[in-house]
């Protein structure tokens, strides 16, 4: 795709295409007028459009310095204190675009959560690109970022959100956007998705732009951090929890982008850049964790081997599965559902869960099978052979303890049955071992499961 809004070709030489037209490799970049800040994902030519009914436009939100249009979707009856999300579409791209493809509606219906989704348009810039790269609109309390902020004040108002369970995702153009965000107003979002983007305040001028999509800018993680730390002076709350999604093959936004990201939040959150735990995903897809510290993942970095510029998406009636695949809507994985998971969006049902197949354990799990057999020394037992003698016992992660029924969630979290014990995220990168010391009574037993 090409970048819109700097100043002189970016590629000399290559051809002028109209940005509806889908092209492969590093996209073509526009003239004077059209190259420049970061294209971002999303010519839709003959993306599958679902009705759009169900999406509404929301005026009246603020003072709206950036200009943007604000549209959102809610489900039928959805109760107060429910989470909200914010989507930003990339460029040329619309509102109705990204709810028709990204999954995000399809997931606010099952899992009760509102979406806003905000459109810039070509009055803003030329390719409707979200303007990461421009510090006059992309910083707090200015231009775009503001607007986006005060979407996110008039849906609380509106819809009863959580306002402690707020969360922004974005692809390319909006991806950038999305991280400046982030860095923007960490006292607004619990956590972040960025597909295909780059760096929180990466670039601050428009000749930066294409820089910092193409290549590796050789900052150290310190500097980095650094960035984000800036966009907030003497902020001391808690940093959101942030999703990385980028393609191995993106000719558009280079991969190192990713790993720049990688280094920005893990030194934001004060930890190493080493991963605490890989895991193989569906469309070859490798995720890895780096936790707080405290067992607790706080940046996710999925790196998909052979995709190109665009949103990971899976359609299909599955659990895992959501979206609707066309131009750089890619199906690969359902980068949405993931992301969902991650920030525990999935909280308010329990009984969603992807096949085990579909989200195998991480590698440093003790025990991947989604239904592990007691070994020998511990099978359970209907007859103890003395009153305090275990059931059973079983070492596994928080999301396979809750799907045998020795722990349920609430919230996000693994709560044991019976005793009631909290075990951490309901996910696949916490493990506990649960004793059953009576018939459905289990307790958390870390330390060994002797009788």
């Amino acid at each position: 795709m090409a970048l819109a809004g700097l100043t002189g070709p970016a590629r000399a030489g290559r051809p002028i295409r109209t940005p509806r037209r889908r092209r492969s490799g590093l996209g073509r970049w526009a003239g004077a007028a059209l190259a420049g800040a970061l294209i971002a994902g999303g010519l839709l030519t003959g993306a599958p459009q679902a009705s759009a009914a169900g999406l509404g436009q929301v005026t009246g939100f603020g003072t709206n310095p950036g200009n943007l249009a604000m549209y959102s979707y809610v489900p039928t009856a959805l109760p107060a204190g429910k989470p909200l999300v914010v989507a930003l579409h990339g460029c040329t791209q619309t509102a109705t675009d990204y709810y028709n493809n990204s999954g995000w509606a399809q997931l606010a219906d099952r899992w009760g959560f509102a979406v806003v989704f905000p459109q810039t348009g070509s009055a803003n810039n030329v390719l409707s690109c979200f303007s990461w790269f421009d510090s006059s609109k992309d910083t707090r309390g200015k231009g775009e970022a503001l607007s986006v902020k005060q979407m996110v004040d008039k849906a609380v108002a509106l819809y009863g959100s959580d306002p402690s369970r707020v969360y922004v995702t974005g692809l390319s153009a909006g991806a950038g956007m999305a991280a400046d965000l982030l860095a923007d107003y960490p006292d607004v979002f619990a956590g972040g998705s960025i597909a295909s983007g780059l760096p929180a305040q990466c670039a601050t001028t428009q000749s930066a732009a294409s820089g910092c999509q193409n290549s590796n800018q050789n900052l150290t993680p310190a500097q980095w951090g650094d960035k984000v730390r800036a966009s907030y002076p003497g902020y001391t709350g808690p940093w959101p929890r942030v999703a990385i999604w980028h393609g191995s093959s993106d000719s558009t936004v280079a991969p190192v982008n990713a790993t720049e990201l990688r280094d920005q939040w893990t030194n934001v959150w004060g930890i190493g850049q080493n991963a605490s735990a890989t895991q193989a995903l569906p469309g070859n897809t490798t995720l890895s964790v780096y936790d707080d510290g405290a067992g607790r993942p706080a940046v996710q970095l999925y790196s998909i081997s052979g995709m190109g510029h665009g949103l990971p998406v899976s359609p299909g009636s599955g659990t895992t599965n959501c979206g609707q695949s066309g131009a750089y809507f890619l199906n690969t994985i359902c980068s949405s559902y993931y992301t969902g998971l991650f920030w525990g969006l999935d909280g308010a049902t329990a009984t969603a869960s992807p096949a085990p197949s579909a989200s195998p354990s991480p590698s440093a799990s003790p025990s991947p099978s989604s239904s592990p057999s007691p070994s020998p020394s511990s099978s359970p037992s209907s007859s103890p052979s003395s009153s305090s003698a275990p059931l059973g016992c079983w070492t596994d992660n928080n999301y396979n303890q809750v799907a045998a029924g020795r722990a349920h969630q609430s919230g996000g979290y693994a709560y044991a049955n019976g005793s009631n014990q909290n075990m951490g995220l309901w996910n696949l990168f916490v493990t506990h071992t649960l004793k059953e010391t009576s018939a459905g009574y289990f307790v958390v037993a870390d330390s060994g499961c002797g009788a």
